[in-house]
């Protein structure tokens, strides 16, 4: 059976019992994970004596994180109720707006943390005039407002259609999987990955270029350290970044293509709320960074964890 794009008012699909289950579990999983590791790096972050520009970016990646996941109870209802949107346009509008800011700021500090990891191992001296917190600040600042900005327009459009799915009335929120096809969608997907993506690939070969040029000496001091962020930078982008916005794209070029069958309906949307649900993981990731990169966040989830060494506990207490 062939559907055209019109009548389908984008790919909806409500899915099956089975799929809304996955996703409700999948949602409650993560929050249940990500609120409490997000709220000790804020706690930690806000209490630590040190200003570096490292711990600016980290404490906005970690506001970022929470106010992300804060979003997902709603997702969980939606899901819950078999693909239906109870909470009304406002609820709705509002989901759409701070999941795509905090999805971006994300996307965006993990950027600039990559590129201040660059700066302290390729120009530990001249780059101190560059890495300090009160520039970290203004840049967190732009970012925070050209994102905020960038989805003002989701406020102030309605959000919300009714559809008739196996003869039961349901409300769906646009925000949460539909995308609408265009040129200008499809541009912007494009090049919101396409920045981070580039600029972490390209700090990270330059950064393991430089550690390849130190003596033994000089690279046992940061090399395992800039490894782990790497590796934990990428992981993240890859698992959680990288397959929405590509499916975001198919999604999007199909969508503007129109006449699917059935199953290419079903299939683009089970992928578009996969991929969706997957960018929620950084909320999971992003703590692992912490771990590694913050060593107060390290102390204080060991003592949480009565893993504490004497070392741990003289620190945290000083």
């Amino acid at each position: 059976m062939n559907f055209s794009v019109e009548k389908q008012n984008g790919f909806y699909s409500a899915g099956s019992n089975e799929e809304n289950m996955l996703f409700a579990t999948l949602y409650i999983i993560i929050f249940i994970i990500s609120v409490p590791c997000n709220l000790l790096a804020l706690w930690v972050f806000f209490h630590s004596k040190s200003s570096s520009s490292s711990n600016v970016f980290l404490l906005n990646l970690a506001i970022a994180d929470m106010c992300y996941v804060l979003v997902l109870p709603m997702r969980v209802i939606y899901h819950a109720l078999n693909s239906d949107w109870p909470l009304g346009e406002a609820f709705c509008r509002m989901v759409g707006f701070l999941f795509f800011i905090n999805l971006y700021c994300s996307m965006y500090f993990i950027t600039c943390i990559g590129l201040d990891r660059l700066l302290a191992i390729s120009l530990p001296m001249k780059g101190q005039s560059v890495r300090k917190s009160k520039n970290a600040k203004v840049v967190c600042a732009i970012l925070w407002t050209l994102v905020t900005f960038s989805m003002v327009p989701v406020l102030f459009s309605r959000q919300t259609t009714n559809f008739l799915p196996s003869g039961r009335n349901v409300t769906n929120c646009n925000q949460l999987y539909l995308e609408k096809g265009s040129i200008k969608a499809f541009a912007s997907t494009a090049v919101a990955i396409a920045i981070p993506l580039f600029s972490l690939t390209v700090s990270y070969i330059l950064i393991l270029l430089k550690l390849r040029g130190m003596t033994f000496n000089q690279r046992k001091s940061v090399q395992s350290k800039a490894i782990r962020m790497i590796l934990l930078t990428l992981v993240t982008f890859i698992v959680a970044f990288v397959p929405y916005h590509i499916h975001r794209l198919i999604y999007i070029e199909r969508h503007k293509q129109g006449n699917l069958f059935d199953f290419e309906i079903r299939s683009l949307a089970f992928g578009n709320r996969l991929t969706s649900a997957l960018t929620c993981v950084s909320g999971i990731m992003d703590p692992l960074l912490y771990f590694f990169l913050a060593q107060n966040y390290k102390r204080s989830l060991r003592r949480l964890c009565g893993t504490a060494t004497n070392k741990d506990q003289s620190q945290l207490t000083s």
